[in-house]
């Protein structure tokens, strides 16, 4: 075990054979001629010998702090739950590896104001925020009182401030869904969201302007009790529908197990369809039919953009991610060659 009152900069440079001149850099954040693989041996090194406390405080004294905050909305449908719900922990891994991978450290907070945001990245000494959830007026409130740069997800707004802004493309989501229903003869379909704003309701707009013709909708409670008691009161309604599309996997899967509770077969009576393409529906049982999104792409595409950012204060840009429907088991999809 090492004694980090004693971890000198020569020791850790023998340990890695590097210089000292080199661990020195990524000591002080000095670190533009050297690269990220280096970088990350440094700092694991410095870790594993205890450096780390020391390390934290040299970096938090320069102007290249290497930290990135994540800063996500602990909104009150998560219940106290927000960073268990499948899209954000989803979210955070991915952006976890692509922070690690660029050399930087990784902050997260909840939060449900987002100016709380101003303090945080002011004491860490912040290079960058990537920021989850929030509504469009919020987002330039802030950019009106911070410097440094950041990315939002799906962030539904005029971009007319030096914002990187990455959204998915929720209404050709939707749309594809609609497109294979519409093929696959499914007359009456029923959508679930709780809420009617964006980007839910592209998702459904997506999915009318796919099958040709208006899906039903059902605005569900946010709260999970409620949502089953919204359920139980409409339990014979299902058998109306054909199909249901709901806006996200967890709401999809958790109708999907509840239906199957009360006497309802998957996908024999009724097919079911999410959107987000996470483990939790893949892993669900049938497996879920869901809209992809690829968060390992975002995640990568919100790291570079910061870099953008810092190297132009004015860098604006807003970019659309393509989705892919992917049928599953839950809508009676068996595979091509199985068919």
């Amino acid at each position: 075990m090492w004694d980090e009152n004693k971890v000198r900069i020569v020791d850790v440079a023998d340990a890695l054979g590097l210089s000292t001149a080199t661990v020195s850099n990524v000591l002080h954040g000095k670190t533009k001629k050297i690269s990220d693989s280096t970088v990350r041996r440094v700092q694991e090194k410095l870790n594993a010998m205890g450096y780390i406390p020391n390390m934290a405080a040299t970096l938090l004294a320069q102007n290249n702090s290497r930290i990135i905050g994540v800063v996500i909305n602990d909104h009150t449908k998560y219940e106290g739950h927000v960073l268990e719900d499948p899209f954000v922990s989803a979210a955070v891994n991915a952006l976890t590896d692509e922070i690690e991978k660029a050399g930087y450290f990784m902050m997260i907070k909840k939060t449900t104001q987002i100016m709380d945001t101003i303090a945080f990245a002011s004491m860490w000494n912040m290079e960058g925020m990537i920021i989850l959830g929030f509504c469009a007026d919020e987002y330039h409130d802030l950019r009106d009182r911070i410097r440094i740069p950041f990315v939002v997800y799906d962030g539904f707004f005029e971009n007319d401030r030096n914002i990187c802004n990455l959204l998915i493309d929720d209404r050709d989501g939707g749309r594809q869904v609609g497109v294979y229903l519409k093929e696959k003869h499914c007359e009456k379909v029923l959508c679930i969201a709780d809420n009617r704003l964006l980007p839910d309701y592209a998702r459904y707009e997506g999915l009318c302007e796919g099958m040709g013709k208006t899906a039903d909708f059902w605005e569900i409670p946010m709260q999970k009790e409620e949502r089953r008691l919204f359920y139980e009161k409409r339990k014979k309604d299902f058998s109306e529908y054909g199909a249901v599309f709901a806006v996200s996997d967890y709401y999809a899967v958790e109708l999907m197990y509840f239906l199957i509770e009360i006497g309802y077969r998957v996908p024999d009576d009724i097919w079911m369809i999410g959107f987000d393409g996470l483990s939790l529906g893949k892993n669900a049982k049938p497996e879920l039919a869901s809209v992809s999104q690829n968060v390992m792409v975002r995640a990568e595409k919100a790291m570079q953009y910061i870099k953008k950012m810092k190297a132009d204060k004015d860098y604006s840009v807003t970019e659309i991610i393509p989705v892919s429907f992917i049928p599953g088991k839950s809508c009676g999809y068996i595979g091509e060659e199985n068919a």
